[in-house]
């Protein structure tokens, strides 16, 4: 069966991006060759996804270089497509990390030197940064986009009053807000995005891109018995998840999904294309990010978009009730902001 994305604004901008994207992180220019690397995303493309992530930070800018060789091969019509990267880790030198106005214009000029590419659609600040002042931030992210560097720019994993001082400060001083922010999402990561973003969104208009519906792997059943010696969590440098997997929380979440893998079953997918087809449900995410390291995992993953129909209110109670970690809304979040 050909499942083809849905296509939502990203927040209250102009901007159509497809509901799932393509990811680079660990994959581009570090666990796959560029072979493999032009074969997904070209599956991606040809799959009606329209929208790539990557950072200056990933495979120290190796992922950039390796997509932006794959987007001059292929002479896709560059206004086909969304390429979002993000600015924090840039190099060893004090002045190469962060958000300051040096390094965001700095930053970016590398980014898109390494893309080969005029622009970048979205700019994100991949950490909030507390050594600068906001209104530097925003009146540098105002600048790139002025200078036709980027066409908006968003933050990832910062929280909502830093979110709010930004957009205030946007508008104090006639500036440019943000207009979408990145953050993690999946069956057991959920307060932010199923109850801080709506808010965002209601408020500011902010898009929610969210990240690692599989949490790294966890999502898709084979750590139950263990780290396999081929897996993520068994990668140099990647300790921090084999311990979270065999930790007594990561004990906890493998039994459950245990319980969500017979729900799965039941309704003819993997755990892995439920756990993404959940992510999708929610209205309020306008773009879920993949991640892939083989044609047939990415093409398998695509797939999930079939199964949204099937993903009543009955079978998300009971996935609820399994999980047991539906978030309750705070309505003293964002009050103060």
């Amino acid at each position: 069966m050909s499942v083809r994305p849905q296509y939502r604004n990203l927040g209250k901008s102009g901007l159509r991006v497809s509901n799932i994207g393509l990811g680079t992180w660990v994959t581009f220019g570090g666990q796959v060759s560029d072979e493999v690397a032009e074969e997904l995303l070209t599956l991606a493309y040809e799959s009606g996804i329209n929208f790539f992530d990557t950072a200056e930070v990933y495979a120290a800018g190796k992922a950039e270089i390796v997509l932006g060789k794959i987007l001059k091969k292929k002479n896709w019509r560059r206004s086909s497509y969304v390429v979002s990267t993000k600015i924090f880790w840039g190099g060893k030198a004090e002045t190469e990390r962060g958000l300051s106005r040096k390094h965001i214009i700095e930053g970016l000029k590398g980014s898109l030197e390494r893309l080969q590419l005029d622009y970048v659609d979205i700019i994100f600040a991949n950490k909030s940064d507390n050594h600068t002042p906001m209104e530097e931030v925003v009146r540098a992210f105002t600048h790139v986009i002025n200078m036709g560097w980027a066409m908006y720019w968003g933050t990832s994993r910062w929280t909502p009053m830093e979110i709010m001082e930004a957009y205030s400060v946007a508008r104090q001083f006639n500036l440019i807000p943000p207009s979408a922010e990145q953050a993690e999402y999946h069956l057991f990561q959920r307060e932010k995005v199923e109850i801080q973003m709506p808010e965002l969104y209601n408020k500011i208009g902010l898009g929610t891109v969210t990240w690692s519906p599989l949490a790294c792997g966890i999502l898709t059943g084979k750590y139950d018995d263990g780290v396999p010696i081929y897996s993520r969590a068994a990668l140099k440098g990647y300790t921090w998840l084999k311990d979270k997997i065999l930790s007594e929380e990561g004990r906890r979440q493998q039994a459950k999904l245990r319980d969500v893998a017979v729900i799965a079953q039941r309704l003819g997918c993997s755990l892995a294309q439920l756990s993404i087809a959940w992510c999708l449900k929610n209205e309020h995410v306008h773009n879920v990010l993949l991640g892939a390291s083989t044609v047939e995992q990415l093409y398998e993953d695509i797939q999930a978009l079939q199964y949204l129909p099937k993903l009543t209110g009955t079978v998300m109670a009971e996935m609820d009730r399994i999980l047991g970690n539906r978030p309750v809304a705070k309505r003293e979040l964002l009050n103060s902001c």
